[in-house]
């Protein structure tokens, strides 16, 4: 069995991890996940992130019930951005669509909304 990568918080203390869908490769988002943030992941299986707006560690989904399973995490060759696989649980973005890049930079809407954030976040 290797060794883990020794991942590089940089001076912020945080990496930018992509969810991607584990079986259609779909790109969901983009977050940011602390040294704690990623242990939590590691041992529930769960995706979690941290919040640079609220300053604080928070579960994906843990609010809308839309989580993400996490399948495999991967580190690039620089081992400063992390690729959560995940098995999505409704939409990923908080705007109630599948993905968070649901639009071109032309404004044309390219994904599916699938549910409705006001209902989700009263």
């Amino acid at each position: 069995m290797d060794d883990d990568v020794a991942v590089d918080f940089g001076e912020d203390g945080l990496v930018p991890a992509v969810a991607q869908d584990a079986d259609t490769g779909e790109v969901l988002m983009l977050a940011y996940v602390s040294p704690e943030a990623l242990a939590r992941t590691r041992e529930t299986g769960r995706a979690h992130y941290y919040s640079r707006s609220r300053e604080e560690l928070w579960e994906k989904g843990a609010t809308s019930g839309h989580v993400q399973d996490v399948q495999e995490i991967r580190v690039d060759c620089d081992a400063d951005t992390l690729l959560y696989l995940v098995d999505q649980e409704g939409g990923a973005c908080h705007t109630g669509h599948r993905s968070c890049f649901y639009r071109t930079v032309e404004g044309e809407n390219v994904g599916e909304r699938v549910f409705d954030p006001d209902a989700v976040y009263e």
